[in-house]
């Protein structure tokens, strides 16, 4: 007889018996169908955008400009030359502190590697994230980076290493993208300054590297008309593709502790679908339900992050999501591809002081107290997002302000106002103006590369957004 005090263990390899979703074969009802079909489209929703992405980027030829957009073939990125374009629809919330470049990461093709130049003073950032976009390697100003070459690798790669490579970073995925960011200040010197660094910022797969700096003019790439990419960002996931989709993202990105169990559900929910169009059906309908009632409403910045003074929101674990799927999810359909936290600290607003939303047409200030504009060892700004999360155009071609404008104008008592609105201030307010659209809401976002502790503890908040006359 067996004592209350003894422990029962269970049979050896039990646990591992048991399944981790319906058994192959089970009849599955549409209700259930619906439900776990729902809850993948929002935590695989970064997933399918990466895939997609992957997938666009896998027909491109060669590095080239689409309109202004850059393109370049798996494994390779293209870099801007200047400020990121206004018309351009490939990402929401670009910035223009910050040449940009950008290429779609294929590890299971190849390792790549990537060039560091010197950049001297110059700040400086490579992000590189995983399918879940989450980032896997350090290369930046604040990580103390020294030019040289970097690999980057996919989860299953056991190769040799080269001679002259500095560093490896191991992906979990195969699947990725990297954005490198370069600030630029906003003047003709240092727009000429830039081109020569910027020309040794190359990516590409491992069979071409010899131990020589590359370089490419990428002002000499060919450009190509681009049609109208409309008002919002390319739609990269929809829910008529999302079951075909999904399995091979899942393959690509094992799932980490605890997600067996979800990967198994929706897998089988999968397989029942292929083999019954009504139940397909039926999930389909739920999945365009989900975008519209789950999805959707993250695209506000008032509808998730960390809630702060004065209506500011902000997040904390940026390119470090794991298995918080609210804040990745929020983050991927709102402003995708964002910098870890001791990187870039992003501060987001959609309302003014009283809590209304900001509207064009309004008049607005944002007052900086003295010596209190966001303490960085990088540089920070202060961006204007229309109602689609782009840039809304004005006559004086102006997005943002920040530490890259140098004729900002300062308070008799050292602080700093920013004026906020569709129509011109007075002649001694405007290289304080930051253009806001005539009609339609609108967002501020404030960045803050290389924070110093003061944000990173939260102890720095942005100041009001308050409405004037």
């Amino acid at each position: 007889m067996v004592s209350c005090a003894q422990s029962i263990a269970p049979s050896p390899g039990f646990a591992a018996a048991m399944p981790a979703g319906p058994v192959p074969g089970t009849r599955i009802t549409p209700a259930y169908a619906r439900l776990v079909a729902r809850d993948a489209y929002f935590w695989a929703w970064p997933l399918l955008n990466l895939a997609a992405r992957r997938a666009s980027y896998a027909k491109v030829p060669e590095r080239f400009y689409l309109g202004a957009a850059p393109m370049a073939p798996l494994n390779q990125f293209t870099m801007l030359t200047d400020y990121f374009p206004p018309e351009v629809r490939l990402v929401a919330c670009p910035n223009q502190d910050v040449v940009y470049g950008g290429g779609l990461l294929a590890l299971d093709q190849s390792p790549v590697v990537i060039q560091v130049p010197d950049f001297g003073s110059r700040f400086w950032v490579y992000q590189v994230v995983d399918s879940r976009t989450d980032g896997f390697a350090q290369l930046g100003k604040m990580y103390g980076t020294t030019p040289g070459f970097y690999l980057l690798v996919g989860p299953d790669w056991h190769g040799e290493v080269p001679r002259g490579i500095t560093r490896v970073f191991r992906a979990s995925t195969h699947t990725g993208n990297v954005i490198p960011r370069l600030f630029l200040d906003d003047t003709p010197q240092d727009r000429a300054a830039i081109q020569e660094p910027l020309q040794q910022v190359m990516m590409y797969p491992l069979d071409q590297f010899d131990g020589t700096l590359k370089r490419t003019d990428w002002s000499a790439l060919k450009k190509l008309p681009a049609e109208d990419g409309g008002d919002a960002e390319t739609p990269w996931v929809a829910p008529g593709t999302f079951l075909d989709l999904l399995p091979q993202a899942l393959a690509d990105a094992p799932p980490l502790p605890g997600e067996e169990a979800r990967y198994a559900q929706v897998l089988a929910v999968i397989a029942a679908v292929k083999a019954d169009p009504a139940l397909r059906k039926a999930v389909e309908d739920e999945l365009a339900q989900a975008d519209a009632e789950l999805i959707a409403p993250l695209f506000q910045f008032r509808n998730f992050g960390i809630p702060l003074p004065h209506h500011w929101s902000t997040t904390s674990n940026t390119a470090a999501f794991g298995t918080d799927y609210f804040t990745r999810t929020a983050v991927a359909k709102s402003n995708i591809f964002v910098n870890a936290p001791n990187e870039t600290k992003y501060f987001y607003q959609d309302l003014d002081e009283d809590g209304n939303r900001l509207q064009g047409g309004g008049r607005y200030t944002v007052t900086f107290a003295k010596d209190q504009t966001p303490p960085v060892n990088g540089f920070w700004s202060l961006t204007l997002y229309n109602e689609h999360h782009f840039f809304a155009p004005n006559a004086a071609n102006r997005y943002s302000l920040g530490t890259k404008n140098k004729t900002l104008k300062y308070n008799d008592d050292g602080s700093l106002t920013l004026y906020v609105q569709s129509d011109a201030p007075a002649p001694d307010q405007e290289s304080n103006w930051l253009p806001a659209p005539k009609t339609g809401a609108f967002s501020l976002y404030v960045r803050a590369y290389w924070p110093k502790a003061a944000i990173v503890d939260g102890s720095w908040t942005p100041p009001a957004v308050r409405p004037g006359a």
